[in-house]
């Protein structure tokens, strides 16, 4: 087939198809150029047009030049101060601990104790931790109630144990207005005082206050004790009771036993010396060498 030339002069140009309703139409995404990750973010954004992500872009910034940034851990004080200026007051940390003031925490039983010392004491804690007043006082009030707590778990344990020891005892040694439960209550009381272990009871808990004992096996134990050495002892309990005479004492005309002392020094030498210091005497003159 031979094929005209276009007239001389005639511009190039390239021939154009009829539309006929079959043509694509042209793509009107304005994000069609995108890679396919920027377009799926765009989606989830839901950002329409170019606008939409230059004004949430602006947006952005505006909030970014107000933000408080953290500095970091070895940033210097006045860069923290500045930082620590920017936050609400109640999280700002203490300036010094003497800016720290504690209170008794509301609903603490008056009964129960509260260590204002320790409190005191927990202040320079609280402004090394970089604490707020109002988190210092959160703290303190915890660990005060967490204090009371176990005061009353104490409480109500040395409670339970007074009621067992009580329990216990007048199974073994009858009812407490029986001669018998006072006698070995008097024995016992005098073991202790007699082996120095009033105080030592005190501090432990074992002996509380108001005599009573917290424990059962203790108090069988100084019973028995005060049964075999100081049964017959002058004893300064209560109202001058005396449970047995010291020979080595002297009388109002100012005489001792001497038979009872001799007897008592052949029989029971160390028994001897305990009553023999109770007089006030020298053991080493009466029993070692025993002049009778």
């Amino acid at each position: 087939m031979v094929v005209e030339k276009p007239p001389a002069g005639a511009p190039a140009q390239a021939t154009v198809a009829a539309d006929n309703g079959s043509a694509v139409a042209a793509d009107t995404n304005p994000f069609s150029g995108l890679s396919e990750g920027a377009r799926k973010w765009v989606d989830t954004k839901g950002y329409k047009s170019h606008e939409d992500v230059v004004s949430a872009a602006l947006s952005l910034e505006q909030k970014l030049g107000t933000s408080v940034t953290v500095p970091a851990p070895d940033a210097p004080k006045e860069e923290w101060d500045k930082f620590h200026s920017k936050l609400p007051e109640d999280m700002r940390p203490v300036a010094s601990p003497d800016k720290i003031e504690f209170k008794r925490p509301e609903g603490l039983p008056e009964n129960l104790p509260y260590d204002e010392g320790m409190a005191n004491a927990s202040k320079p804690w609280m402004a090394e931790a970089k604490l707020s007043a109002k988190q210092a006082q959160i703290i303190h009030d915890k660990f005060a109630a967490y204090q009371a707590e176990q005061a009353t778990a104490q409480m109500a344990a040395v409670a339970n144990s007074v009621e067992t020891t009580h329990d216990e005892l007048v199974k073994d040694w009858g009812p407490v207005t029986s001669d018998g439960f006072k006698q070995k209550q008097e024995l016992a009381n005098r073991a202790a005082k007699r082996l120095d272990l009033v105080d030592a009871f005190k501090e432990k808990g074992i002996l509380l206050p108001d005599g009573a004992l917290t424990n059962a096996k203790i108090a069988r134990a100084l019973q028995a004790v005060g049964e075999g050495m100081f049964k017959e002892d002058t004893i300064d309990a209560d109202g001058g009771a005396r449970g047995g005479e010291n020979p080595f004492k002297k009388n109002a005309a100012g005489e001792r036993n001497l038979t009872a002392i001799s007897a008592l020094v052949k029989s029971d030498p160390e028994r001897a010396k305990r009553l023999c210091k109770e007089a006030g005497e020298n053991p080493d003159l009466w029993i070692s060498s025993n002049p009778l």
